[in-house]
């Protein structure tokens, strides 16, 4: 297995209109990472994977990228990312860009001089057709956001391509010269030092020739297409040919998002030899929860430890040797992990380094997602109004049109939203969570004077100190990055377990996912081994049966054996 400093990595994600403030504006920016590089730093991080940070109006928080080339006004300037560079690289933090290529702002130049005219020499870097005869849209393809994925331009009567909001069209893949313009961008960004990106929506960037119609039984006006835009071979190409013309060059790393696709399909990306992703985020268990998979994330339904193992099992087992994983439970895109996947009540602190542990013991590189490390928990903001999200508020809209209760909208959008993981970070006990000295772009979870920074980092039994020590374990032994995984009782309903091997080092990872008290008995291969308890969530019991251990609600322990 080739050895690759960012297999050995943990990263930081920073969504950064909610990291810091300093300008009293409420919107978090870039010296304010600046005054927190040390903050990174204690807690033991490699790289910093910072959401978009170019020029932008906003629509879409950022994915709607108006200049690649410029910096956000509300974030600072380029002279601030260049000194975020210089400092970030002096403590030996990396910086992994977000970048958004499969669209840009509708604000771009491109965009602007596209739409200027049918004539235009850059009317072909967007996607552009004529209505159909009766004038409708072009096909039926269904927006990620809602409604068509076609949008009318009166000036020059035809429609636009736009998977996501309609202030974000498409880039035409197909033109060589949007090709050329997008790497002599990404080689820019490489020259200033940047260690890598994080590739948006990559795997949309080619539709299937001829922009067909979608199979619609019910006759509706617009249905989900996602195998007409999403996974398709051509993308491969496209990314072998960015890596030979511009990443190959430089010693970073790439991840994608990628959606829809199992670890077997993965390896078209991410295997080793293929020269395309170092790493995709993976969204199997992100719809463990959604009555209809990945059709539909707002219809709820109670996830099954089961089915976690079971998709989580195949992910390690197929990439181990072939590919690598990018581990993570909770996003800017996702809710807080604590309240989706473990309990933010009583056992929040229990239960957020239970599944700190879990995510730090698998193969792969394990991204944190700021405020995740002091236990953040989802909002419930009891009007819609106090919501910024566009996918959320496009929901809301559509359900109370349809005459859905609002209350029950509500309910799903407190477990659901976007927004859950977007409220400013809690960094002290002062007005607004000491994230800002103005008025928040976005209000602050109301119980940050009970989780903050600095309550955490007083206390030595907090999470915060919990991830530090998984971050310094993950340094010490190998055996975390590099070893395979064995799947303990795959069909136990509370327990997960699995065992890690790599040359002479074993590990023994045990996971109470519940509040119950279930008992775990030891495999007989790993009995009269020398055990050494390297980290847990609860001191053990004097005197306790080890081979018979009974479980606390969200315990955790991780075993060194020899």
């Amino acid at each position: 297995m080739n050895k690759k400093w960012w297999k050995e990595s943990v990263i930081y994600q920073i969504y950064p209109i909610s990291f810091k403030d300093t300008t009293g504006d409420g919107k978090g920016d870039l010296r304010g990472i600046i005054e927190k590089l040390d903050y990174l730093q204690e807690l033991g991080v490699d790289a910093i994977w910072i959401c978009p940070i170019y020029a932008s109006p906003d629509y879409d928080n950022g994915y709607d990228i108006s200049d690649y080339y410029g910096i956000d006004r509300k974030y600072g300037t380029m002279e601030d990312f260049d000194e975020l560079l210089q400092k970030a690289h002096a403590r030996n933090i990396r910086i992994i860009m977000d970048l958004v290529l499969n669209h840009s702002s509708h604000e771009h130049e491109w965009f602007i001089e596209s739409s200027s005219s049918k004539d235009n020499p850059k009317r072909d870097y967007y996607i552009w057709r004529e209505p159909k005869e009766n004038g409708g849209y072009p096909n039926n393809w269904e927006s990620y956001f809602s409604g068509s994925v076609w949008e009318f331009d009166e000036r020059t009567q035809e429609y636009y391509m736009h998977l996501y909001a309609k202030e974000q069209p498409d880039l035409n893949w197909e033109n060589p010269e949007v090709v050329r313009e997008l790497h002599d961008m990404v080689k820019w960004w490489l020259e200033k030092g940047v260690d890598g990106f994080r590739f948006d929506a990559i795997s949309h960037i080619v539709k299937a020739e001829g922009l067909p119609d979608a199979d619609n039984p019910q006759n509706l006006p617009v249905v989900q297409a996602y195998r007409f835009f999403s996974n398709l071979d051509k993308v491969h190409y496209f990314l072998r040919t960015l890596n030979e013309d511009v990443l190959d060059f430089y010693d970073i790393m790439n991840v994608g998002e990628v959606s829809g696709l199992g670890p077997e399909q993965a390896l078209d990306y991410v295997g080793e030899g293929r020269n395309e992703l170092d790493m995709i985020f993976q969204f199997e268990h992100m719809f463990l929860d959604a009555k209809s998979g990945g059709t539909g994330k707002w219809d709820i339904k109670p996830w099954t430890l089961v089915e976690l193992k079971k998709i989580m099992s195949r992910w390690q087992t197929v990439l181990h040797k072939k590919g690598w994983n990018a581990n993570y439970m909770s996003n800017h895109d996702q809710p807080r992990q604590v309240s989706r996947f473990g309990n933010d009540g009583d056992y929040r602190v229990r239960s957020a380094k239970m599944l700190a542990t879990f995510l730090h013991t698998l193969q792969g590189t394990p991204y944190i997602y700021q405020g995740e490390e002091i236990g953040m928990t989802n909002v419930s903001f009891p009007s819609i109004d106090q919501y910024r999200d566009v996918e959320t508020l496009n929901y809301y809209n559509q359900c109370m049109k349809q005459g859905m209760d609002e209350q029950e909208v509500m309910q799903r959008i407190w477990k659901k939203s976007r927004d859950n993981a977007r409220t400013p970070m809690q960094w002290n006990y002062e007005e607004h969570a000491g994230f800002t000295d103005g008025e928040p772009w976005m209000g602050v979870n109301p119980n940050y004077p009970k989780i903050n920074v600095e309550a955490a980092r007083r206390d030595p039994d907090s999470i915060f100190h919990h991830y530090r020590k998984l971050i310094e374990l993950r340094k010490k032994h190998e055996v975390i990055v590099y070893g395979d995984y064995r799947l303990l009782l795959p069909v136990h309903e509370e327990i997960y377990a699995f065992v890690r091997n790599w040359e002479d080092e074993k590990l023994l990872v045990i996971l109470n996912f519940f509040s119950g008290a279930p008992t775990f008995e030891w495999p007989e291969d790993l009995q009269g081994m020398k055990e050494e308890l390297l980290i847990s969530n609860y001191e053990p019991i004097d005197g306790e049966e080890l081979y018979s251990l009974n479980l606390r609600p969200y315990e955790t322990r991780v075993y060194k054996l020899s």
